[in-house]
């Protein structure tokens, strides 16, 4: 079996492998090839955290495995990033265990390839102005990830915290954007793309205050109960996600779905996009929307080409087991 720890993942991957890994797996769960099993996440009444799996198969490329780990609020204080997992990779033909890939880095690296994604092919080409919604330990990548798939001009970021949003500055004044704190109001009038990565358990964008032909990315909402944008801002826009099935359960999606404000029908799978057998954007003027739920599959893909890395790099650890 081969562990590759946490420490050793910065050096083997960049957010351009993560990117391409993420965008042919969901390019084979549109074709059908590959699919994610149901996902368990639940509170577990200590540390105030949410913890459980995501799995999943691809026939393609035969990567079979699972993501155990969840959401500890209570880490910061422990100088720990809130986001804890471990990635468990299978032989398909055997069952046995082939890898233990450290996995925080990785579902950082892999949700902002997942809104990259969707900017690349929903957002409007001359999108010049990126809006950022959150500020913590994923915001980072999330900017760093975006800035590649459009020549935005400046970043504007709201955050509950204000004084978190110095990350995202700091950030942005590295890659040679300027950078400015604003209100909502003002982030919906100006931003083209906004991506929202946050652990809101209730609405923070309006409607209102979202501009005609702007992209949403909505990575934050992957659980039950929790809620980044008004559902009527949901229902106003095309909608796009990585599963149907966990959009309309845990992600962003279920609270337009519970107010009969959509239908499942009308969510499109943006595999179906990338693959050419659905259109993304229709008109300049359109509301894209982008429900990353954050899928088992996405986990895998990116843990598998770390682990080939590792193997081609001479740096795998090997250990029987």
């Amino acid at each position: 079996m081969i562990v590759v720890p946490e420490s050793a993942i910065a050096d083997l991957i960049s957010s351009a492998a993560c990117f391409t890994a993420v965008e042919q797996v969901f390019a084979a769960m549109a074709r059908n090839s590959a699919y994610n099993f149901p996902v368990v996440r639940e509170s577990i009444g200590y540390a105030d955290a949410l913890y459980g799996f995501k799995s999943g198969f691809d026939r393609e490329s035969l990567i079979l495995g699972l993501k155990a780990g969840g959401f500890w609020p209570n880490n910061a204080k422990k100088g720990l990033t809130n986001h804890q997992s471990t990635v468990f990779l299978f032989d398909a033909d055997t069952g046995r265990c082939r890898a233990v890939v450290g996995g925080n880095l990785l579902t950082a690296l892999r949700t902002a390839a997942a809104s990259a994604i969707s900017i690349k092919y929903l957002a409007r080409e001359d999108a010049k102005v990126l809006g950022m919604i959150g500020a913590g330990h994923q915001s980072i990548f999330q900017l760093r990830a975006a800035v590649q798939q459009r020549a935005f001009e400046k970043v504007i970021a709201w955050n509950y915290h204000p004084e978190m949003l110095g990350r995202l500055e700091q950030v942005s004044r590295e890659i040679g954007l300027p950078f400015e704190t604003v209100d909502l109001d003002r982030l919906g009038a100006e931003a083209d793309v906004i991506i929202s990565i946050t652990s809101s358990f209730s609405p923070i964008l309006k409607a209102s205050q979202v501009r005609p032909g702007t992209h949403l990315a909505c990575m934050g909402t992957d659980t039950k109960g929790k809620q980044e944008v008004e559902a009527k801002l949901v229902a106003a826009s095309a909608l796009f996600t990585d599963e149907v099935g966990q959009a309309i359960t845990i992600g962003e999606c279920q609270h337009a779905i519970a107010e009969g404000l959509i239908a499942e029908e009308d969510i499109i799978q943006i595999g179906a996009v990338i693959a050419g057998d659905a259109k993304g954007r229709l008109s300049p003027q359109e509301i894209t929307l982008f429900d990353g739920t954050g899928v088992g599959l996405q986990d895998l893909a990116v843990a598998s080409a770390v682990v080939d890395l590792a193997i081609s790099k001479g740096v795998a650890i090997e250990v029987d087991f």
